[in-house]
């Protein structure tokens, strides 16, 4: 009798979990479809709203806000000349760029001061915030513009803490040491703090793949996809997250990330609001909720959006070593994020990105990965077990395979319709295949990689791990 009724029980409990798995991907992939539906009105919006003269008279403009260009390096050698020259060739009235050597073990200061041609100089600063001591300042003869400073090693938000403190002008950008930004770039990520200067505190762009496009002088010249299938996979998550998932969130006031690789900020909200985490692997994720938080709390009219037009290129991970590093860093950096700012989860005092953007981020980004774990495991065995009939398998493939192939199909027609960055019908397709794999064999081992990530954050892990810089602008790939 007994075993009889375990049996019951674990029958009965399978089932609730097939069902439960099932309405979670149903509802996991209806949120990313409502975000790409308003992420793509929005993206159209902006991209038909700005023209070259636009951008002109932005340039001519004595209104546009100077800014700081802050670049944190860490072991960058493979890539940060090309990021510098990059950046030194911005079209912009008024910027400087600041980059922050964090105790690099590499030539990565070498090769700038060689480069460059850089000097030390005594050049007072404020200590706004804190970080690690610095141990010299550089500037150049050739280059004005460009400042390097030398510190000792504190991680990546205590890199741009010393960048912040060092800084002359009121907004800063913040870009990754392996990233290229187009030339009109910061220009039109400024242009909301240009059009709304008393409540625009920060603004993020666009992020691309590189990997397979040629590069050349610290510019992309040809718009290419590798011939790896990694980073084509990425490619298409990329263009699902930031220029419709992102947007999306943007167009309602609920925008929670501003990627580390290229975002820019109000300076003294930034400091108001304690700077940068240095015991954070998420510190871009948690910067933004926090500014929230601090804004919030001090009744301060704001607004943190995200602008598609400007693009930022990066290099991806092509090893599935380096990605499932990365990956599990992003699942900690969302965990630790979430956590710290937990008081704002259902507060109504944080408008619609406590009541509804955080508990959506748990729901679906935070444990998300934990059931899709469940999903693959149960539905399959209570299907072998004869707990299923083939309409309920039929349905479980459709919510978390069928479903995510067209929203990632249907993310790289529309960043085609708006944006036009691939040449053919081949790179297309290429990537359509790409967004294929994603679903069908790349979400599941991502999932996977996340899990992980719990046990990691549990035993406060804060390691990076090992990125491996193969370098930007190699000869472009086949482009599919």
């Amino acid at each position: 009798m007994m075993d009889g009724t375990w049996q019951e029980w674990v029958r009965a409990t399978l089932v609730v979990l097939d069902n439960t798995v099932l309405v979670y991907f149903m509802a996991l992939n209806t949120m990313i479809l409502s975000l790409l539906v308003l992420g793509f009105r929005s993206t159209r919006r902006e991209v038909a709203f700005v023209h070259g003269a636009d951008l002109r008279a932005l340039m001519q403009s004595p209104l546009m806000p100077p800014v700081s260009v802050v670049v944190p390096a860490f072991n960058e050698e493979a890539n940060v000349v090309d990021t510098v020259q990059s950046l030194l060739q911005l079209r912009y009235p008024r910027f400087e760029v600041l980059v922050v050597n964090d105790g690099s073990t590499d030539a990565t200061l070498d090769r700038l001061i060689e480069r460059f041609g850089l000097r030390r100089v005594a050049r007072g600063y404020e200590a706004g915030v804190s970080c690690e001591p610095i141990r010299a300042i550089y500037e150049s003869r050739r280059f004005p513009d460009l400042v390097v400073v030398d510190k000792e090693n504190g991680g990546k938000g205590d890199a741009l803490n010393a960048g912040i403190n060092v800084s002359r002008y009121p907004l800063f950008c913040g870009i990754d040491g392996d990233s290229v930004l187009e030339a009109d770039a910061l220009l039109r990520v400024a242009r909301p703090f240009y059009e709304n200067p008393d409540t625009m505190v920060a603004a993020g762009g666009t992020i691309r793949i590189a990997n397979g496009s040629a590069l050349r002088a610290g510019r992309v010249v040809d718009v290419a996809l590798s011939r790896a299938l990694l980073p084509r996979i990425q490619v298409v998550e990329y263009l699902r997250a930031f220029l419709f998932g992102r947007m999306g969130w943007s167009s309602i006031g609920g925008l929670l990330i501003i990627s580390g690789a290229f975002g820019l900020f109000e300076k003294r909200a930034v400091i108001d609001a304690g700077g940068y985490a240095t015991d954070s692997v998420g510190e871009d994720m948690e910067l933004v909720v926090r500014l929230h938080r601090s804004l919030r709390e001090s009744g301060r009219r704001y607004k943190i959006g995200f602008v598609p037009e400007p693009v930022c290129w990066t290099e991806a991970p092509e090893s599935l070593a380096v990605l499932r590093r990365q990956r599990m860093r992003w699942q900690r950096g969302l965990i630790d994020s979430l956590g710290r700012h937990r008081r704002m989860f259902g507060n109504p005092r944080y408008g619609i990105v406590g009541v509804v953007v955080m508990p959506c981020f748990a729901a679906f980004e935070m444990f998300g990965p934990v059931v899709e774990m469940i999903g693959y495991v149960v539905v399959p065995a209570s299907y072998a077990i004869g707990l299923l009939d083939v309409a309920i398998l039929k349905a479980f493939f459709a919510s978390a395979v069928l479903y995510s192939v067209v929203i990632s199909v249907v993310s790289v027609l529309l960043d085609d319709l708006a944006f036009r960055r691939y040449r053919n019908l081949g790179q297309l397709l290429s990537l359509a295949s790409a967004a294929v794999v994603e679903a069908v064999a790349f979400r599941p081992l991502s999932s996977f990689w996340r899990v992980g990530a719990f046990w990691q954050h549990f035993r406060r892990d804060l390691s990076w791990g090992h990125m491996e810089r193969r370098g930007l602008g190699g000869a472009p790939g086949s482009g599919g």
